[in-house]
């Protein structure tokens, strides 16, 4: 009768001896690691393009706002008044005119100073590409070193025995190239 108990005890340690719960634990762990990869690609794609949209919608207003005083600066600068043209009230209005646009289109500008951004967006696009770009490097890194930690878990005595008897593991392939698709990095492009 004492025999029994103690087989038991005896089988009972050789089953989690052998893997019977660091496998399923490794690979679990391994398997978050890559949804925590999907994960920063899926940040990545969505980010990026909404950054790259802002620093575009910015640089455009500030451009136009700039185009604005430029013109209306050359258009200030055509119209001339010579001492002779003083008298002529059409030439008077002209300059006048000219002169009200340049200093509407300076208004403007100092107006909208506080919230020109451009080279702040720049800056953080910058950032974030960089930031995004560690994320995925750092999240592949851990699922990697989940997926060798796996891998040696499933070949190595004890655990080897309850990984291919229990559940018939299989090696787990490391992140090795990019395929197209998520994985590749966007390409930033401020055309036209």
């Amino acid at each position: 009768m004492t025999f029994r108990p103690l087989l038991l005890v005896a089988l009972s340690a050789s089953l989690a001896g052998c893997g019977i719960n660091s496998v399923p634990t490794a690979e679990e762990n391994a398997k978050a690691r890559w949804a925590d990869v999907q994960n920063q690609y899926q940040r990545r794609a969505d980010l990026i393009p909404n950054l790259v949209s802002t620093v575009k919608a910015a640089g455009a207003q500030e451009k136009d706002i700039l185009t604005e005083v430029t013109q209306a600066r050359a258009s200030a600068n055509q119209i001339q008044v010579s001492p002779e043209d003083l008298s002529d009230p059409t030439k008077m209005q002209a300059y006048q005119r000219a002169q009200a646009g340049l200093t509407l289109s300076l208004q403007r500008l100092q107006e909208a100073y506080p919230e020109l951004k451009s080279q702040g967006n720049y800056t953080t696009l910058m950032s974030q590409l960089e930031g995004t770009e560690n994320r995925i490097t750092i999240a592949r890194n851990d699922y990697n070193t989940a997926v060798q930690e796996y891998n040696t878990k499933i070949r190595t005595f004890p655990d080897a025995i309850g990984a291919k008897v229990f559940y018939g593991a299989k090696p787990m392939v490391p992140f090795a190239a990019t395929t197209p698709g998520a994985e590749t990095a966007p390409k930033v492009d401020f055309g036209a």
